[in-house]
């Protein structure tokens, strides 16, 4: 139990001094690291943005000449250069958002998202993944052809379900966990990249 303790804690003080808003930013920075979903000037949209830990990644990562917008039921502070928008991903007008903000299709979609947990786990598993596909579907509007795409999935009755219905999709995909995940998490990272529609 300790060494989960040290775990948590060295990703949440790190995050606290290198001033990231959550501790899962460095899921995203190892992820990244590993199949390169993001890169310089790219355009990317964040659902389940909040606390914002993964726009300041993606942020960083796009640089001065990308753009990044992060949509979330929940308030989130002001990122500099981000457009936040407060919505759900059940929201039909989320693709117009995007289209107005980026002015075309966007490179990349990460997708962070959880339900409100309950404790009951086949009932928050399902939930998740029921978010998931809602996200998809903004996705498959937004989402450029050969663009790469990032989901948060609890582990589950239905991941693999949506692992493979996202496969279909993308040239390469993946089921990962990072490092950064507490090991007891049941929580994976579905990588996908070269967007095939």
């Amino acid at each position: 139990m300790k060494l989960i303790d040290a775990r948590k804690d060295h990703y949440r003080k790190l995050a606290h001094e290198e001033g990231y808003r959550s501790r899962s930013s460095y899921k995203l920075k190892e992820l990244n690291k590993s199949y390169r979903i993001i890169g310089p000037g790219y355009f990317v949209l964040d659902l389940g943005c909040a606390p914002g830990g993964w726009t300041q990644v993606a942020t960083k990562l796009v640089g001065n000449k990308g753009k990044v917008m992060g949509v979330d039921t929940s308030f989130v502070e002001e990122i500099p250069g981000v457009h936040i928008l407060k919505a759900s991903v059940d929201s039909d007008y989320i693709a117009e958002e995007v289209f107005s903000f980026f002015g075309k299709k966007v490179n990349a979609v990460i997708c962070d998202l959880s339900p409100q947990v309950t404790g009951n786990w086949a009932i928050d598993h399902s939930r998740q993944i029921s978010l998931n596909y809602a996200a998809e579907k903004i996705m498959e509007k937004v989402l450029e052809k050969k663009g790469n795409a990032l989901f948060k999935v609890f582990d589950g009755e239905y991941s693999n379900e949506f692992y493979q219905f996202m496969k279909k999709k993308f040239s390469k995909s993946k089921l990962t966990k990072p490092k950064a995940s507490r090991k007891p998490s049941s929580e994976l990272y579905c990588t996908c990249l070269g967007y095939s529609n």
